[in-house]
């Protein structure tokens, strides 16, 4: 993305096809604030970045007027915090506000750290079976909190959705390596990713699922267990 005039300070060193930035490119897009995408390098990464996250050393980081803020979930909670006239993604609740940030933990420690056993793991080794099982339960519950509700958030798009729809693009990579039925295993949730891709902001921001799967081969190819 090129410089936009008048972007408050805004960067943000990305990568395309991270779920974590994709977070940050919905925020950003749903409160309407211009910045400057500065992709990132994985394999060799920039002084910008090491510099900018000396401690994990991993996108994304927001940088506002060259401070950097780093961890996805904590950018969203700062973007809402420094940005009051935008409009808002976690509830005024404070309970509501802690049941959001639950539901983002969860897809965190459940859903992102099972789909790594699942692509890292030899296919049908003992890791790789249990990483399915935890997968499968964790998109059952996500299922079952989505509920009859239009959003994650409720009646409105909001943190959780934010949180939780970029790996829905991940879906049809989860289950072909799972080898399970996604719309089997989490019908609303897999129509909740539909809705949610007609909004501008995620549509921009997100791959198409095959997009995404090759991607996953390539994780496969150079990182995955051999033996």
């Amino acid at each position: 993305m090129a410089v936009e005039k008048n972007n408050n300070g805004l960067q943000l060193l990305d990568f395309w096809v991270s779920p974590f930035a994709q977070r940050c490119r919905i925020s950003l897009a749903e409160k309407g604030l211009p910045y400057e995408s500065l992709e990132q390098d994985l394999s060799n990464k920039s002084e910008l970045l090491v510099r900018a996250n000396p401690v994990h050393k991993k996108i994304p980081v927001l940088l506002h007027g060259g401070r950097p803020i780093c961890e996805s979930l904590v950018i969203l909670q700062y973007l809402d915090e420094a940005f009051p006239e935008a409009p808002a993604l976690l509830p005024s609740d404070p309970g509501a506000r802690a049941h959001a940030r639950f539901w983002a933990g969860f897809v965190d420690t459940k859903v992102f750290e099972c789909g790594v056993r699942l692509w890292k793991r030899k296919a049908g080794s003992e890791p790789q079976v249990q990483a399915r099982k935890e997968m499968v339960e964790a998109l059952r519950t996500l299922d079952a909190e989505l509920g009859d509700k239009p959003f994650l958030a409720g009646e409105a798009f909001g943190f959780i959705d934010v949180a939780v729809v970029p790996f829905a693009a991940w879906l049809v990579s989860y289950g072909r390596l799972g080898e399970f039925d996604v719309e089997e295993v989490c019908p609303r949730l897999v129509a909740w990713a539909g809705r949610c891709g007609e909004r501008e902001s995620v549509a921009k921001s997100i791959h198409p699922p095959e997009k995404v799967w090759e991607f996953v081969g390539f994780l496969k190819d150079k990182l995955g267990d051999k033996e």
